[in-house]
């Protein structure tokens, strides 16, 4: 059996509005990198509808999808994180948040109610916008002299991997993400560099 080299996630925010006896329930879809990424999601949120009663949420990120959380800030409990959360999983994501902002319409559901309006807001949300295979980045650390600068970037050319960060000091660190399929051999390549005095891999 193949190790799993890709994961499935949306390519841009969405946004979907489900009614239900008055209360309105707007899901927001977003791709994220991080935990970072939803708080600051969730406060941008809670600054566009200060009058919403409850955010409830959902995530999963990394590939193994064993950091998650759902949340249901204030409603009753699994009525709603847990269905958003389950929506997620029925599409196959991760590294992805979904929000949904609901304005009270003075009818209570009841816990069935709140379930289908979670869940179908969410969906709409995720059916708005596109699912996209991402292939999984091994990320590298490493410094070298500038009189090396061209051999590396020989290295990282060829085997397609993406710089993400240098900085340029007394010597130049570079940090680079590698498609996962490249990345035993990209390693490989790097520690025959590091033997030569090339380069120095960082942790």
């Amino acid at each position: 059996m193949s190790l799993q080299h890709t994961y499935y996630t949306i390519d841009k925010v969405s946004e979907a509005l489900f009614k239900d006896r008055g209360s309105k329930f707007l899901a927001y879809a977003y791709p994220i990198a991080n935990k970072d990424d939803v708080k600051k999601r969730l406060q941008n949120l809670k600054n566009q509808h200060p009058k919403a009663v409850h955010f409830c949420y959902a995530y999963r990120l990394g590939i193994d999808k064993n950091d998650f959380r759902a949340n249901d800030d204030g409603e009753p409990s699994g009525s709603a994180g847990k269905p958003i959360l389950g929506q997620l999983d029925s599409f196959n994501l991760t590294n992805c948040l979904v929000v949904v902002v609901r304005y009270f319409g003075g009818t209570l559901l009841g816990v069935p109610g709140l379930i289908h309006a979670y869940k179908t807001s969410t969906q709409l949300a995720l059916e708005q916008v596109a699912i996209i295979e991402k292939e999984i980045k091994v990320t590298y650390k490493f410094t070298l002299a500038y009189e090396n600068m061209n051999i590396i970037m020989r290295v990282i050319k060829q085997f397609q991997a993406e710089i993400i960060t240098q900085d340029m000091a007394l010597f130049c660190t570079i940090q680079v993400d590698i498609p996962y399929l490249q990345h035993e051999k990209f390693l490989q390549t790097l520690l025959e560099l590091q033997a030569m005095n090339t380069i120095e891999l960082v942790d």
